[in-house]
């Protein structure tokens, strides 16, 4: 377990590394800078600016610094947000994102359990080919068009929910169904299929012919049995969902880190996005770490077969 554990976070630190160089790297690589501006800078205050952001260095120099900065847990100072650190913005932004992520989980969750178990119980009848049209269309849509429908025809059309913000509990709700719409056809589709083989087991067979009343079967046996592949990915998926809001939190108006995110890129301030790329790398790489650690605890044949495998 030790030895699983360890190759494991071996493989998770060596992708943090090529993330980080990767990421350098390309922004050194676009073209401009981030003092491009509708008004020229003049070339004293470029020469100043670049040396207070260490810009004025060798490239390998620079990088060398950002790594050593990075082990020390600085990620620089923002190169437009002015004397603000760019561990304090995410950290002053990143709860809005968490908030908006993790409800959009348990709602992706719940809905989707509940629609997949529908489809297993009504399997080849109406409610189970409804559920998978709603599933297709679900991973099917982008996240950031079915935002952009939802505000028009809920928000603008109806007057139903606000179309920005999250001030109230209301304003979570377009988001949160953009967000969970991807997860939820996912769920659905992973829980029908698992739901499905547990029903043909020969136990269930068995529990049937031995009078064992349905809902019991169904809580017992059934639901618990076919459950375990949608707890296995509901960690990678609660990373995807809370790093992967940046579109529909600039579409909705939300002040979240997502839309500090895109900000950044537009103003090409390169040390805000390296330190949000990196951050959500981490959040990433730490949740498929977790579920691998998981999968042992669940079935110690993973564990085997990987050491057979190296």
């Amino acid at each position: 377990m030790a030895r699983y554990v360890t190759s494991k976070l071996l493989y998770t630190l060596l992708s943090l590394f090529i993330l980080i160089t990767a990421t350098f790297f390309l922004m050194k690589a676009i073209p401009g800078d981030p003092f491009m501006s509708e008004k020229e800078v003049p070339a004293p205050i470029r020469a100043r600016l670049e040396a207070q952001y260490g810009l004025d260095k060798p490239l390998m120099t620079q990088y060398v610094n950002y790594l050593g900065n990075i082990v020390q847990g600085d990620l620089g100072i923002s190169m437009k947000k002015l004397n603000q650190e760019v561990g304090n913005i995410i950290g002053q932004t990143f709860g809005v994102s968490l908030r908006l992520g993790l409800i959009a989980v348990v709602v992706s969750t719940i809905v989707g359990v509940a629609l997949g178990l529908l489809a297993a119980l009504y399997h080849r009848k109406f409610i189970d080919s409804l559920v998978m049209v709603v599933a297709v269309i679900g991973i099917a849509v982008p996240s950031f068009v079915l935002a952009s429908l939802l505000q028009y025809t809920f928000g603008l059309k109806l007057g139903l929910f606000p179309i920005t913000g999250t001030k109230s509990l209301l304003g979570y709700v377009l988001p949160v169904m953009a967000l969970s719409a991807g997860p939820i056809a996912y769920i659905a589709r992973l829980t029908r299929s698992s739901m499905l083989e547990v029903l043909n087991a020969d136990y269930i067979k068995t529990a049937k012919a031995k009078g064992l009343k349905w809902p019991a079967i169904l809580w017992k046996h059934v639901i618990r049995n076919g459950i375990l592949p949608v707890v296995t990915y509901v960690g990678p998926m609660t990373a995807n969902v809370v790093t992967g809001s940046v579109v529909v939190e600039r579409i909705f108006g939300i002040g979240g880190i997502g839309k500090v995110f895109v900000d950044s890129i537009t103003n090409r301030d390169y040390t805000l996005i390296m330190g949000i790329t990196l951050f959500y790398g981490i959040i990433l790489m730490a949740a498929r770490f977790i579920t691998d650690i998981v999968y042992v605890l669940v079935d110690p044949r993973i564990k085997l077969t990987s050491g057979k495998e190296g």
